[in-house]
């Protein structure tokens, strides 16, 4: 597939079934998330892969997470989160305080990489959907996959085989979002 039809045709693919992407593949995802804009060389970015018994820890982690008083459906939804993929990669924005690199561009730096993931996944035929939710700004979750104070977490990207055919690429018209400046008012 070539770079134009994946950032043309990228779609989400929120239902996903074994098997995650295997050795080879995850190799090319996190050399392409290396690739993202960087500013400064700062490499603003670090990952933690989630599979196999882990999953169902994580989801331990996330109805602990919960408020005491959240219902039972609410603590059974949580447990069940991370199990609706094979593979979980949670994308974490490192920011370096103080440097002449802002932290919003160092964060939006993580985001480029998660978006390459999501892109490298879609070239090799692997579903893939990025999530975030409460569980992504939860302190507790964040003490538990053992953040710094200086990083965030920006991504749960649920990865695998998509259960179905994925759905079309919706059409939206360019010119919709794109204007040119400095703009001109119709009325004049």
């Amino acid at each position: 597939m070539d770079a134009l039809d994946a950032l043309l045709n990228r779609v989400s693919a929120p239902r996903l079934i074994a098997p995650a992407p295997n050795a080879a593949q995850r190799e090319l995802l996190f050399r392409a998330a290396l690739r993202a804009p960087d500013h400064g060389q700062l490499r603003p970015w670090r990952f933690l892969t989630v599979e196999g018994e882990a999953l169902a820890q994580l989801g331990e982690l996330f109805a602990r997470a919960l408020p005491a008083d959240a219902s039972p459906e609410a603590v059974a939804k949580a447990r069940a989160m991370p199990l609706r993929a094979p593979l979980l990669v949670l994308v974490i924005a490192r920011v370096q305080a103080n440097h002449k690199v802002p932290a919003q561009e160092q964060v939006l730096a993580a985001g480029c990489a998660a978006h390459g993931i999501l892109l490298a996944a879609h070239a090799q035929g692997i579903g893939a959907v990025w999530r975030t939710g409460d569980m992504a700004y939860n302190p507790q979750v964040a003490a538990g996959l053992g953040l710094d104070g200086d990083e965030q977490l920006i991504a749960y990207l649920y990865l695998g085989t998509p259960e179905r055919e994925l759905r079309a690429v919706p059409q939206v018209q360019v010119s919709d979002f794109v204007r040119a400046w400095p703009l001109i008012d119709s009325a004049e």
